[in-house]
């Protein structure tokens, strides 16, 4: 089943830009990070995050919490972690070797742009690609106060990546495909810039077949935020139309929505417990083959 999103684009990436501008805004005020109030959309934030003071603790979101180990949390300045919107940890799907070039997708407040530098060392590199300019300005906060300098941050699409052909060794992204329009190029972009034998290694959120279209509108306020997510078989697929080979999806975090409370939701009680499990984080990875 095709679930490509028909809306306009533009207004998608206006949307997205609107909410993700209002999150890096509120960690630069010193106000807390996350997504809480209200979105672009006018419904209230993705996941369960507990209101305080201002602001959210993520502390109890299914999707937020606990994807960094208290090491890597101690590597990075606390704004990159308050920021982080992500779904999974792309640093550990796949060993970073120095020398690497890295490119982060939606590289928002720069956690994993940030991790990854430090893992390819002094000889390698890593770039963060984002459209919001609130989030660029975060990134270039947190790049200095981590005294980080194999790192540049670039603003455009994601759809329309700012680099030359094969000249990246890794691809990760941090719960920012699914935010896509048009995912299917997202990933065509991914292939180009990749050098042959290049990985692809994602956190994503991924859903399993039978979610009826009302709830996936709703879903969207949750896993999605914007765009919706890919059913699991959908993402190979599109994955391999791309060119990639070698593709894995694992599960690493399913979502309980019968334990969730909000206006962001119309689905009954019954309802939700019926789509518990089958929305899911996961991590996502292909190779892009030798010439």
């Amino acid at each position: 089943m095709e679930t490509e999103n028909p809306r306009d684009r533009n207004d998608v990436r206006e949307l997205v830009k609107e909410k993700y501008g209002e999150a890096a805004l509120r960690v630069l005020s010193g106000h807390g990070g996350g997504c809480c109030g209200q979105t672009a959309a006018g419904g209230e934030c993705c996941g369960d995050s507990q209101p305080t003071g201002d602001c959210c603790a993520n502390t109890t979101d299914q999707i937020t919490a606990d994807l960094y180990s208290a090491t890597e949390a101690s590597e990075v300045p606390e704004d990159a972690i308050l920021a982080s919107l992500g779904c999974g940890n792309p640093t550990a799907l796949t060993q970073l070797l120095p020398g690497e070039v890295v490119l982060d997708l939606g590289s928002g407040g720069g956690i994993d742009v940030l991790l990854s530098a430090m893992r390819v060392g002094p000889t390698g590199f890593a770039y963060g690609l984002d459209m919001t300019d609130e989030m660029l300005l975060l990134a270039e906060k947190n790049k200095a106060e981590a005294k980080v300098d194999n790192v540049k941050f670039l603003k455009g699409y994601i759809e329309d990546i700012p680099l030359p052909d094969e000249s990246v060794d890794v691809v990760i992204s941090n719960c920012v495909i699914n935010l896509s329009s048009d995912k299917k190029q997202v990933l065509r972009e991914s292939f180009r810039v990749l050098k042959p034998g290049g990985r692809f290694a994602v956190s994503d959120v991924v859903v399993e077949s039978g979610i009826p279209d009302s709830a996936r509108q709703d879903m969207e306020l949750y896993v999605g935020c914007i765009a919706g997510a890919l059913e699991r078989s959908e993402y190979e697929r599109m994955l391999s139309d791309a060119g990639f080979v070698d593709l894995d999806i694992t599960p690493t975090r399913r979502y309980e929505f019968s334990t969730l409370a909000g206006s962001w939701t119309n689905m009954s009680p019954e309802d939700r417990k019926r789509l518990d499990g089958k929305v899911m984080g996961a991590f996502i990875r292909g190779t892009k083959p030798m010439a």
